[in-house]
């Protein structure tokens, strides 16, 4: 089996998350600035066995696509010009940044590391991966 990878896709930065290579344990891998992602996906992709992409799909309250869908449509249409070997599935994400910052709470995190929004968005794509993990099992 080859590893999932999660995507928690953002404007400046994106969070990034891995399943181990049974595909039962996801654990936050990076973040990364957007700009460098595509970059970042071909290399690891080369290094390791990717299976799938998982992406965050934002939903406003009312089930409608949020604002940022926009951007995350024309990324995955690079992703799949450059990787069209690795399917993608889109899981919802609405919460995962509120539950990302409570995670850091509950963690004990200081003040001032819970301001760092890179692991805020590192942390958000492990859920987002947890959760598609979870209705897979």
């Amino acid at each position: 089996m080859g590893r999932i990878l999660a995507i928690d896709y953002g404007t400046k930065r994106t969070g990034i998350a891995v399943t181990d290579e049974l595909q039962l344990i996801a654990s936050g891998l990076t973040t990364v600035e957007t700009k460098d992602l595509i970059r970042f996906l071909q290399d690891y992709a080369k290094a390791e066995n990717v299976e799938l992409f998982v992406v965050g799909l934002p939903k406003q309250m009312d089930n409608t696509a949020s604002e940022s869908e926009v951007h995350i449509l024309k990324f995955l249409k690079s992703l799949n010009k450059i990787l069209p070997e690795i399917p993608v599935e889109r899981v919802d994400e609405r919460f995962t940044s509120k539950m990302a910052f409570q995670t850091m709470i509950d963690s004990g995190l200081k003040k001032k590391q819970r301001r760092n929004k890179a692991l805020v968005d590192e942390i958000s794509a492990t859920l987002i991966l947890q959760s598609y993990l979870a209705s897979k099992s």
